[in-house]
């Protein structure tokens, strides 16, 4: 069984990104900029954003975070996105998720210049990506290809399993696996309500969990020999730590483990390839790589 290390993998990337920016820079180009907004004082998003700031200094790019409180009207919002839209400076920006109820998430989407997005969220990236052309891909989905791809792990032909169907990450997940250029693979899409899942997931080369229930994939599950990404990131109670919880992948990872070739863990894993996939995406933005 061979662990996936999401963090070592991630730390190579950014450091070629720094090297490429560097000679951006002394050619006389600009420096990428990535804007994040954050509304209100959610825990995970806090600390989401917080690495996004911290993985910007070690790619050399230039980072502003615009705070909100959760009171922030969606006409102030929506005013925001418009200023980022318009200044020339900012090359990429996202608007962390989720946001308060009041706010209708779609409608922010929509109005961020898809040229800028680089979390790949807006309905032209996304339909652009569906059929194959070039594009910002959502994080997740684009770190996990990137970690298959860094292990030289073969996806061609294979019968992958995607558990979970979020706009974040299944879906757009399912398509990659599927896509020639990406994963060339036969893909299954299984949910809650998916009739013979257990069966789906035992005949599956690669499972991708995704479904945010803690444990979810048990041995009896996986076949020996498959590829197990985990997507999971569930909080879960745990007294003996000094935050009072620790993150709980979608995958019973003790039992799980000894039967694959590969296995991501949580933490470890995917997590900081998602901010990692961010990074790439802003360079592209700051080179005008997809979208002149």
């Amino acid at each position: 069984m061979t662990l996936i290390d999401g963090k070592a993998t991630a730390t190579a990337i950014k450091a070629e990104i720094a090297e490429e920016v560097k000679k951006i820079v002394a050619a006389g180009g600009k420096q990428p900029h990535l804007a994040a907004v954050l509304v209100g004082h959610d825990g995970g998003s806090e600390t989401y954003v917080k690495n996004k700031v911290i993985a910007c200094e070690q790619c050399g790019f230039k980072s502003t975070l615009i705070r909100y409180e959760d009171n922030v009207t969606e006409s102030e919002l929506l005013e925001c996105v418009d200023k980022l839209n318009k200044d020339e400076d900012v090359d990429g920006f996202i608007v962390q998720l989720p946001l308060p109820k009041h706010i209708d998430e779609q409608k922010i989407i929509m109005a961020i210049d898809y040229r800028k997005d680089v979390d790949g969220f807006h309905p032209i990236n996304v339909g652009r990506m569906a059929i194959g052309l070039p594009c910002f891909i959502s994080a997740t989905p684009l770190g996990i290809i990137t970690l298959l791809q860094h292990y030289n792990i073969e996806t061609s032909g294979k019968k992958c399993v995607v558990l979970g169907r979020s706009n974040i990450v299944g879906k757009p997940m399912a398509q990659l696996m599927m896509q020639k250029q990406f994963g060339d693979a036969t893909v299954t899409v299984c949910h809650s309500h998916s009739k013979n899942l257990k069966k789906e997931c035992q005949e599956a080369d690669i499972i991708i969990a995704a479904i945010g229930k803690p444990n979810f994939v048990t041995a009896d599950m996986v076949k020996d020999g498959a590829v197990i990404v985990d997507v999971g990131t569930t909080r879960v109670p745990d007294a003996s730590r000094k935050s009072g919880f620790r993150l709980n992948g979608d995958v019973k990872f003790d039992e799980v483990s000894p039967k694959c070739s590969f296995i991501t863990p949580v933490p470890g894993g995917v997590g900081p390839m998602t901010i990692c996939s961010l990074m790439k995406n802003t360079l592209a933005a700051g080179k005008k790589e997809y979208y002149k």
